[in-house]
């Protein structure tokens, strides 16, 4: 069995997010997206709530998609809170790919380096690179945060569950 994490603070999930689910989830036999809970950014969801909006939107996945994309089986995928380094959270997990995001070249230089970190800590584990599909590239939970901060519309950015919690967040 193919077992991969998905890692990501997901404060808050975006579509970006969930086509990097749904895309990933071609590609392994199981997909662990992982919620990191020491993130070093202050996150504006707890931990339970940014799983409990995982797990919403991957049961629309699995309902929308639930043969896979283009005839291709679906991974059984699943949303794992953790805390403390990746390739710890990966070893427990028994993943042997770690799957990342990439939107733009600034994105490449933050990943190349910390891949090169994690194949230090563990040589066995890959890490896949996705690039975010055209009408994702520019989203990011930062921006997404900031625009609702500011009574912008995110309707376009974000899940309507998620838009809903934001916009709960900011009132």
């Amino acid at each position: 069995m193919h077992i991969a994490i998905y890692p990501g603070s997901f404060d808050p999930v975006t579509n970006g997010h969930i086509d990097i689910i749904a895309r990933a989830a071609t590609m392994t036999d199981r997909l662990i997206v992982g919620v990191a809970e020491d993130s070093s950014k202050a996150p504006l969801f707890s931990v339970e709530q940014r799983v409990a909006m995982l797990q919403e939107q991957i049961a629309l996945i699995r309902k929308q998609n639930g043969s896979g994309q283009n005839g291709e089986a679906t991974a059984e995928i699943e949303v794992a809170a953790f805390s403390g380094l990746l390739m710890h959270f990966a070893e427990t997990q028994q993943a042997k790919m770690i799957f990342r995001g990439l939107r733009a070249v600034t994105d490449f230089d933050y990943e190349f380096q910390m891949t090169g970190m994690n194949r230090r800590l563990n040589p066995r584990i890959e890490t896949v690179f996705l690039m975010a599909s055209e009408t994702n590239q520019f989203i990011s939970s930062r921006m997404v945060k900031e625009i609702v901060g500011l009574g912008g519309d995110i309707g376009s950015f974000v899940p309507p569950s998620v838009k809903d919690a934001l916009l709960a967040k900011f009132k």
